[in-house]
């Protein structure tokens, strides 16, 4: 599969967690272009030290394509090795998974390496970049974007430990970032800029006054502050009364029929750094 060289990347601290990405893996299954992909072949690019978040994905999106493969790489040897054990568990019918399920891990980093050079449609690399420096970031985005199908994307972001909280970024082919979403889970949310906390790594340090981000995180406290007096009908209508008067001052947001989900989506244009 590989080229016999040594991964590119660092080791991450391996956190996850089962559920943990359950959000953003919902918006990768309704996304066209896995839907209309000609190969659906998926890399979960640093899983962790478990395989779960593999195996949880590929039962996600095999909802909305059958024949979807997932291929779970990391660049720790004994992460591979262990996430394999799962796999020969799940394959055994012990699992929760589907003993069938059209999965397999492998070493591999932001070198992408795939069964005969396939292109994947979608690359997820969750909680991989948040250890790394900023500058760091853009050799990573064109790492993976040139690994890519000519209609895929990465999707990289972070979450919480619990994946009540999680944003990523949906970036091109050509390494440009497309869009920033948010995800959060809506009972119990004293403010929407928690999430601020959890942005991609090339987002968030520039959570200050004066910058794209923070203003967008401002305004949208602001409307939910301002649509308190819906929360005897439910979180879910207050977010939705919250994100639409935001639209309606402007803000460029996308998907409105995710904003049930807890969700809201932007172009990169409308939070991105100076010069991104």
């Amino acid at each position: 599969m590989g080229s016999g060289r040594s991964p590119v990347g660092q080791v991450t601290r391996g956190t996850t967690g089962t559920n943990r990405l359950r959000r953003v893996d919902r918006w990768i299954a309704r996304h066209p272009a896995l839907r209309r992909a000609a190969d659906p072949l998926v890399v979960d690019l640093g899983y962790g030290a478990s395989g779960v978040t593999t195996l949880e994905l590929h039962a996600r999106l095999a909802r909305a394509r059958p024949d979807v493969e997932v291929l779970g790489l990391e660049i720790d040897p004994a992460r591979v090795d262990r996430a394999r054990a799962q796999l020969a568990e799940v394959r055994q019918g012990r699992t929760a998974f589907a003993p069938d399920a059209r999965v397999s891990f492998a070493l591999g980093g932001f070198e992408v390496p795939t069964p005969r050079g396939r292109r994947p449609i979608v690359i997820r690399a969750m909680n991989v970049l948040r250890q790394y420096d900023e500058h760091e970031v853009g050799t990573a985005w064109q790492r993976m974007a040139s690994r890519v199908d000519a209609d895929g994307q990465v999707v990289e972001g972070t979450c919480d430990e619990l994946g009540r909280i999680v944003t990523w970024v949906a970036i091109g082919p050509d390494a440009a970032p497309r869009t920033l979403s948010v995800s959060l889970r809506l009972v119990g949310l004293e403010k929407p800029s928690i999430a601020a906390e959890r942005l991609p790594k090339a987002l968030i340090h520039h959570n200050v006054p004066g910058e794209r981000v923070h203003g967008f995180f401002r305004a949208l406290d602001a409307e939910w502050d301002r649509a308190a007096g819906l929360s005897p009908f439910g979180p879910v209508q207050r977010w939705q009364a919250s994100l639409g008067a935001m639209s309606d001052a402007g803000w460029p947001l996308l998907g409105r029929s995710r904003w049930r989900l807890g969700e809201v989506t932007v172009p990169w244009d409308a939070v991105a750094p100076p010069g991104r």
